[in-house]
């Protein structure tokens, strides 16, 4: 079972509640699911509209076509219509729809309610959403008792609201009754140890587990809502969350929180790293752990601040002037943005390194469910000297010239008879400013050196699914993974044999799985941006030039179809 219902209307109209309670009643029922979002830049008014992918079996990614459309305006029928199957229905908000129908679209169910009415009569036209909730239940043949559960949860706070509201699904139970199309779900188990959760919220939990005491950020989107996840739990979980007054005051901030011996961390789009790249660089120079989140939209300049793409790679992988030591880790869905923002922060400290977590408006609102985390596996990296061993130190030296390269960190402070000193200016083991060029080389080397041991012990390499012998090997990184996924399966069905190579580490790019599984396959590449910049990379580090590249720089997100349609035109046939 594979069902694609879309939420269609104007900003203002609730699509984000009404989004929310479904998934949640879907997940309730034990089914998987797969939301999307795609909103435009505005408060009031213009098209926008939810996915919601439910399943009985793993689902990675969104899909277009679609088997119910709820349409809460006029253009919601208008723009999805030829989206919406043969067998499917249109849920239309109003008396009767008016509009246009094109000629393949004349058959299709259009089932009509003008659910504003109910709501008045209930006493609250605020609960009119409710009222298709209630139909699409009764369309799935799903009856009422989980999504009671959800609304009760929902509206825990308000009594009146709440019965109003369970009221409303009721009504438009019972009104779905003269609906022609049903659509039976079959039952599936429950999932019990499992949890419904977006991308930012997957990176912020991560954070918070791992260790996290200070986020500073100014407001960005699509960034924003790890600052908001974090921010509504900081009671709970001792955590300082600042809004800076810009980024540039983010970053710094949170670099003076890293100074003082606290986990720290700050966040943006690629407008606002686009401002912290100073301090990226002042956080090499002074060797201070800093995990930065760089959730990517269209650019350049504002671009489509609620768009996704995968434009930033090449800018962070060189984000700030002068060579420095820096990683760049790229979340493949909401799952792995948990784990992977828990291991950023400890790589920071570790090597006393900037880390830059790379995630996109795709990842960061789809909301999927995931099993629950595995807190038991974590550990956290302590990477500043104990008080204890701050007891015995006499001479400390911040930067001293360590085999491996990295250096004792303490906080100041924490020695009786020693400052720790950080500094912007070239400077020796001390901390103090130098001009000589033999400590410069010295200093730049140690620093380098930290790459070596970086690639050794915690670079994880690229993802391979699929045979060994596979003829064709799909590769991508971050978000990708998903839809690539669902591209490969549909391939292998075809009789195609195919491999995905998906990376997570960008930088440094780890090599030995890609050499080994590129050799004598036919490979291409598959990228949210327009110039194939990962494809860039690779060949400019290792000389593999990969064969083929699909791109796409629209605002929107691949789906699994969409990779698997391209790669059957343009490298198949």
């Amino acid at each position: 079972m594979d069902l694609n219902l879309v939420i269609a209307g104007e900003a203002g109209q609730g699509l984000n509640t009404l989004n929310f309670i479904l998934s949640k009643i879907f997940f309730k029922h034990g089914y998987n699911i797969y939301s999307t979002k795609n909103y435009e830049s505005r408060v009031r008014g213009g098209h926008n509209f939810m996915k919601i992918r439910i399943g009985d079996e793993e689902i990675t990614g969104p899909k277009d076509e679609q088997d119910i459309l709820l349409a809460l305006n006029k253009a919601g029928i208008e723009i999805h219509q030829d989206f919406v199957k043969d067998d499917g229905i249109m849920i239309y908000n109003g008396e009767s729809y008016q509009g246009e129908l094109r000629e393949n679209n004349k058959d299709k169910e259009i089932f009509t309610l003008e659910a504003a009415l109910i709501a008045q009569d209930i006493g609250n036209g605020r609960v009119a959403n409710t009222v298709f909730v209630g139909v699409v239940l009764k369309l799935l043949g799903l009856d009422l008792k989980i999504a009671e559960k959800v609304l009760e949860e929902y509206f825990r706070r308000a009594e009146d609201i709440k019965q109003m509201n369970i009221e409303a699904l009721r009504k438009g139970y019972e009104k779905a009754e003269v609906a022609k199309t049903r659509i039976e779900l079959p039952e599936v188990e429950s999932n019990d140890n499992q949890i419904l959760i977006n991308g930012n919220q997957a990176i912020g939990m991560g954070a918070a587990v791992g260790g996290v005491k200070f986020y500073s950020a100014y407001p960005m989107t699509p960034a924003t809502g790890v600052m908001n996840y974090l921010a509504k739990r900081q009671n709970d979980l001792g955590i300082v969350v600042e809004q800076a007054e810009d980024e540039i005051a983010a970053i710094m901030m949170a670099l003076g929180g890293s100074y003082s011996g606290i986990r720290s961390m700050t966040g943006s789009s690629g407008g606002g790293f686009a401002l912290m790249t100073e301090a990226v660089s002042f956080a090499g120079i002074a060797e201070l752990p800093l995990v930065i989140v760089d959730v990517q939209r269209p650019g350049p300049a504002t671009g489509l601040p609620t768009r996704t793409e995968q434009a930033d790679l090449l800018f962070t992988v060189n984000a700030g002037h002068g060579d420095f030591p820096k990683m760049v880790i790229s979340v493949r869905d909401a799952e792995d943005a948990f784990y992977q923002s828990f291991r950023a922060l400890n790589i920071a400290e570790k090597y006393q390194i900037p880390v830059i977590l790379l995630s996109d408006q795709f990842l960061a609102d789809a909301e999927v469910n995931v099993d629950a985390f595995d807190l038991d596996s974590l550990e956290i990296y302590n990477g500043f000297i104990s008080d204890d061993e701050a007891k015995n130190i006499s001479d400390y030296k911040r930067y001293q010239f360590a085999p491996d390269g990295i250096s004792p960190m303490a906080y100041p402070g924490q020695l009786d008879d020693d400052i720790v000193l950080v500094d912007s200016d070239e400077h020796d083991e001390d901390g103090h400013i130098i001009e000589d060029a033999e400590t410069r080389v010295k200093m730049v080397n140690k620093r380098f050196d930290k790459v070596d041991k970086l690639i050794l012990d915690d670079l994880e390499e690229p993802e391979y699914i699929g045979p060994d012998d596979a003829a064709y090997l799909l590769m991508g990184w971050g978000s990708t993974y998903g839809p690539l996924q669902e591209a490969r399966k549909l391939l292998e069905e075809d009789g195609y044999e195919v491999g995905l190579l998906s990376f997570g580490d960008v930088w440094p790019l780890p090599i030995e799985e890609l050499e080994d599984r590129i050799y004598d396959k036919v490979s291409i590449m598959v990228e949210n941006n327009g110039t194939a910049q990962f494809s860039r990379l690779i060949s400019s580090e290792t000389g593999i030039m990969i064969e083929h590249e699909l791109v796409k720089y629209d605002g929107r997100p691949f789906t699994g179809r969409e990779i698997y349609e391209a790669v059957k035109e343009e490298v198949m046939d």
